[in-house]
């Protein structure tokens, strides 16, 4: 099916197989359509809602052009009386693109708990488009050096627990609808897949989306993928994260089930807070939240980070319900271990730069 016919289809109304948007979706990332073209089929399919079978789909072109790091992430045992872990999962935790709040960069905080807590973490992310301020901008000002080899992120993945993906080192693949997104100025399926297109191959997944319609969807399409477990969430005021602020609906990926319901954060012991109680700022701003959490600072903005490392920790196996991940999160942060982590990437990463140099 060429990119016309697609557009015919799902113009009609009709919805394309898992197969055929895989094939269009190959088509438009390999440049073999026209600008008018492609933003023509993101529209309709924008108008027409997009499937699970069509985003799986298009998440599986988005991946097949990538290069996959090597990593083992499969969890091997877990000791029933003190619990170690052989071999430690990894953990995806992503921004699908720019929000509608100015919250503080919650999910690059959640990191350092995470990994902390034992989890490995792949962080995908970006430089801010829109006036957002992104992951990236925040890690430099926290110390952390993003000119480094794909090879020395593989390595700090195994050796610190973290691995920061910085998009244009991965997404070259997206230089023929880079431009006609800006210009579009409306989300598109790109906004879904990106997220879903780790190379890291994660098996857990916290993710975060635009609208409460697409949890269980997206939990769907994450089973399709081959995800084990999953929490994908849209909170009251944060939209891509677990909202301290009030009810977040959930649809968690577990057992082979996806299960969908409202978390309410007063449930687990914690006060609800105004959306204005987690503004961050400027880049500077937002690093310097993070490092006020890290050294134990309490707050709604520690609270915002605890849930959402709680639910990593659950994802990841180490856990098995968030009252005990929540205990773990703040045990992490109070033994100091989280700001460990944090002095560790920053002096990977400088290392790197100096080998690099020498």
């Amino acid at each position: 099916m060429n990119i016309k016919e697609a557009i015919h289809k799902i113009v009609g109304g009709s919805d394309l197989t898992e197969s055929e948007m895989e094939g269009a979706m190959r088509g438009i990332l390999a440049g073999e359509t026209t600008p008018s073209q492609t933003g023509a089929f993101l529209s309709a399919l924008r108008i027409k809602g997009e499937t699970v079978d069509e985003i799986t789909g298009a998440a599986r072109a988005l991946k097949s052009k990538q290069l996959p790091l090597q990593i083992n992430n499969h969890l091997v045992n877990l000791d029933r009386d003190d619990i170690n872990i052989e071999e430690e999962t990894i953990l995806t935790t992503s921004e699908n693109g720019a929000k509608g709040t100015s919250t503080f960069n919650v999910s690059s905080a959640t990191i350092f708990v995470a990994a902390g807590g034992g989890v490995r973490v792949v962080r995908q992310g970006n430089w801010p488009k829109y006036g957002f301020i992104g992951a990236a901008d925040v890690l430099q000002n926290l110390g952390v050096n993003l000119d480094i080899s794909r090879s020395d992120v593989q390595r700090c993945i195994d050796e610190v627990g973290i691995g920061f993906l910085f998009a244009p080192m991965l997404h070259g693949i997206m230089r023929y609808v880079d431009e006609i997104r800006v210009e579009m100025g409306i989300r598109t399926i790109f906004n879904l897949i990106g997220p879903l297109a780790n190379p890291a191959g994660a098996a857990a997944h916290v993710l975060g989306v635009y609208e409460p319609a697409l949890t269980e969807k997206m939990a769907r399409v994450l089973k399709k993928l081959g995800a084990r477990e999953a929490f994908v969430v849209f909170g009251q005021d944060t939209y891509d994260e677990i909202s301290i602020c009030g009810p977040t609906t959930v649809s968690r990926l577990a057992n082979g089930g996806v299960q969908s319901y409202q978390l309410d954060p007063r449930e687990y012991g914690f006060k609800t807070s105004p959306v204005e109680t987690l503004f961050g700022g400027s880049a500077q701003d937002n690093a310097r939240i993070i490092k006020e959490i890290l050294e134990g600072s309490p707050g709604p903005k520690r609270d915002m980070v605890v849930l959402n490392a709680a639910a990593a920790f659950v994802a990841a196996g180490l856990d098995g319900e968030l009252k005990a991940g929540i205990q773990r999160a703040n045990d992490v942060i109070d033994s100091g271990k989280a700001k460990a982590k944090l002095e560790a990437l920053v002096k990977f990463t400088a290392d790197c730069s100096y080998f690099t140099r020498n």
